[in-house]
């Protein structure tokens, strides 16, 4: 194996290390904030659980682009394939926009879903109107990922 299939892996650790980085952060600070509700109210939890789990997603969706890039430098189902050094910087690139806003958008999912489980512990019935605060953050996550597919997907 040579230099260009190490920088495609590279992308790929990136892009699950950095996204999966920033959800745990995230999930844990919106957690703290749940686990706050459901001491005084455990009639809440089911709603403070789903608005704690918003921020996963940004690692999810750098696993994604990780087994993608895997795939598609032949080390998951197939045999490794010859990966220039060009290529494999190409494809560390086309891994970075998940990686790196997964990491940003993750942690502040986390502070807008703690904000968010706030106005439910006050307010239950408006946890319609909560959720859109923390869904706003995951825009750019989407948006990231999609990048990362597409940009994956045209150079290998």
């Amino acid at each position: 194996m040579g230099i260009g299939i190490v920088y495609a892996l590279l992308g790929a650790a990136l892009a699950v290390l950095l996204a999966g980085a920033g959800s745990a952060i995230g999930v844990g600070i919106a957690g703290q904030a749940a686990s706050g509700v459901v001491t005084e109210d455990p009639g809440k939890f089911a709603k403070v659980l789903i608005m704690q789990l918003l921020p996963g997603t940004q690692g999810l969706y750098g696993l994604m682009i990780g087994f993608v890039t895997l795939v598609k430098i032949g080390l998951l189902g197939g045999s490794a394939a010859n990966v220039t050094p060009a290529t494999g910087l190409l494809v560390l690139a086309a891994c970075l926009p998940i990686g790196l806003v997964g990491l940003i958008s993750g942690i502040y999912q986390g502070k807008t879903s703690a904000a968010a489980i706030g106005i439910v512990a006050r307010k239950p019935e408006q946890f319609a109107k909560a959720m859109l605060f923390p869904a706003m953050v995951e825009t750019y996550a989407i948006l990231a990922l999609l990048i990362s597919f597409l940009a994956v997907n045209a150079v290998v």
